[in-house]
């Protein structure tokens, strides 16, 4: 699974925020643009799922979503193998669920 099938399974949750991306393994040049884009007020959902696609392959990196400020949700990719996802809201963690029969809660 990628940050972009990531991004738009968070649907109308996930289209407002603003995205803060750092990267522990720069594997592409796209890592850098964006922890670039993710200065100061970080970039919008559309910047970061043009940046994430084509099969953008993560390894160890993290991209927290911010509603008017706050934090409302992480993804973090472990080792290229998982996704640890956090939200504040209960509905996007169970439509996870929903389309990953596999997903357990940590």
């Amino acid at each position: 699974m990628t940050l972009a099938e990531l991004l738009v399974r968070l649907g109308s949750f996930g289209l407002d925020l603003k995205w803060r991306v750092e990267c522990d393994e720069l594997v592409d040049p796209r890592c850098v643009e964006m922890e670039r884009r993710s200065a100061d007020g970080g970039m919008d959902t559309l910047m970061l799922l043009s940046l994430t696609t084509p099969f953008l392959q993560l390894i160890d990196a993290e991209a927290r979503g911010f509603a008017e400020g706050e934090l409302v949700v992480i993804l973090a990719e472990v080792d290229s193998s998982f996704w640890d996802v956090r939200a504040v809201d209960e509905r996007v963690l169970g439509e996870l669920r929903r389309r990953y029969p596999g997903a357990t809660a940590l």
